[in-house]
């Protein structure tokens, strides 16, 4: 039934014939290109007209936040800065000696908590609240593009700024950028291993040597994908280009720029051949050369509009998208806007079918529709821990999975189910009771609810109505 009802409100939704103020196309809309509406959202969006509001979530510093919003964000990224400053009090202890372990380890325990939590914090808090949606969504994408994992050591202090720094500013700009921020960041650094990477023969090469990790996935992962035509002697030779880039502890609370740094005596200056072609010494140039080569081939910009495809439209989408996508990304320089533009002109797009949502995703769309505005952030993480997807969190450099077949089981759906209850009887968390009545959530997804579930919503007491609305088939999807 579901199916049928969701078919039928695609049926006028193509990039030639949207129309522009239809409820239908607004929530089509709001649920692929965010996490789901918060009431009201959907007549806001008609009233708007479906492109102008597209137009302006690729555009997301024309979106204008409330004032009391603005404050609120801007007062949680101060609270992100004010906990990753107190690094600076670790590197104020010194080397490590038997004296001061002891105190450097709980030092270090309290800081790391104290990080993880104002990071986790803001990236819930911005899914949630922010109306611009498409640029969160975004930086999920990306951030799982170029994962790092929190559960390494020092990258559990650093995720939160690698988003803040690396990821988010560069969503909707030049691949290339991306490419380079999250190359340089201290997090994707020690995540990859590459801050220890050194040449053979090197001083340092007693406690290292040369590490490949980086490369391969900067090939493998993040530009030309597992079938880009490289070989592994091109992995060994791209990690001899980027040996000697590292950084330095003691500079990680004053952002990448200050904590990068090159070092001429580990890199490899010997002569190299990467990709057919002869590298001269440059020593960090290679580096960036190699990088600039990685974002404007012709494999990276198919690998990359795959990737784009499946996220926002099917686990398989049409090649046709893909090639016209992977065009518009060589003719544009790696323009990720003029790249998600063409996708979202697209026929593929508007008429793509209902897809289960990962766990990440149903979890804020819940939180939104119900209008949660103070998400309670350790119940939250627990249940995407119990999930599968808590946030910063996956360990292997390939990020969480955006497919059905990662997500679709029965355990997957009795932890739904079991949240679902918790949040729609206001139980997750003290203050986090619903801001929305349960006849306004199902107001605002009606077109997607089969007959079946709204009788059944009909049929039982108001109190129960909102946890089995956000336990609906109909609400797994989207």
């Amino acid at each position: 039934m579901f199916l049928r009802c969701f078919l039928f409100l695609c049926i006028c939704l193509s990039a030639h014939a949207v129309d522009d103020h239809r409820p239908q196309a607004a929530l089509f809309a709001l649920n692929r290109l965010g996490y789901g509406p918060g009431v009201g959202d959907v007549a806001r969006v008609s009233q708007q007209g479906v492109r102008a509001w597209l137009q302006a979530q690729l555009h997301p510093a024309s979106v204008v936040l409330p004032t009391p919003l603005a404050e609120h964000f801007s007062a949680l990224e101060a609270r992100q800065r004010e906990a990753i400053n107190r690094l600076d009090e670790l590197a104020a202890l010194g080397q490590v000696s038997d004296r001061n372990r002891e105190q450097r380890q709980i030092l270090r325990r309290e800081i790391f908590r104290d990080i993880a939590e104002a990071d986790l914090d803001a990236r819930l808090q911005r899914a949630v609240l922010s109306p611009r949606q498409l640029e969160e969504l975004l930086t999920e994408f990306w951030f799982n593009h170029f994962n790092v994992y929190s559960g390494k050591a020092e990258v559990r202090a650093l995720a939160g700024a690698y988003e803040r720094e690396a990821i988010r500013p560069h969503v909707l700009g030049r691949f290339r950028d991306l490419l380079g921020a999250t190359a340089r960041h201290p997090a994707m650094l020690f995540y990859l291993d590459n801050w220890q990477s050194v040449a053979s023969g090197s001083r340092r090469n007693q406690s290292g040597g040369l590490n490949e990790n980086y490369a391969r996935e900067l090939m493998e992962l993040h530009s030309f994908g597992v079938d880009g035509g490289y070989t592994q002697q091109d992995v060994t030779e791209l990690a001899r280009m980027f040996t000697g880039w590292s950084y330095e502890r003691r500079n990680l609370a004053a952002g990448p720029a200050a904590a990068f740094r090159f070092v001429q005596r580990w890199h490899d200056s010997g002569g190299k051949r990467w990709l057919g072609q002869n590298i001269s010494q440059r020593g960090e140039a290679e580096g960036e050369y190699a990088l600039d080569v990685l974002a404007s081939a012709p494999a990276t910009a198919a690998h990359i509009s795959l990737q784009l495809a499946q996220f926002f439209v099917s686990d398989t989408p049409s090649p046709a998208l893909v090639q016209r996508m992977a065009q518009r990304f060589k003719a544009s320089d790696g323009d990720i806007r003029a790249v998600l533009e063409t996708l979202f002109e697209s026929d593929e797009f508007w008429q793509a079918v209902p897809r289960f949502k990962t766990p990440y995703r149903y979890v804020i769309s819940a939180l939104r529709l119900q209008g949660v505005e103070q998400p309670p952030l350790r119940a939250v993480q627990g249940t995407l821990q119990q999930m599968g997807q808590a946030i910063y969190a996956w360990p292997t450099p390939d990020g969480y999975k955006a497919s059905e077949a990662a997500w679709l089981n029965p355990l997957a759906i009795q932890k739904r189910v079991d949240f679902a209850t918790q949040l729609g009887l206001g139980r997750l968390a003290s203050g986090s009771a619903s801001a929305a009545s349960a006849s306004q959530m199902q107001a605002e997804i009606a077109p997607l609810l089969g007959a079946n579930t709204r009788q059944i919503l009909n049929d039982q007491s108001t109190a129960l109505q909102a946890a089995l609305l956000l336990g609906s088939p109909e609400f797994m999807r989207y």
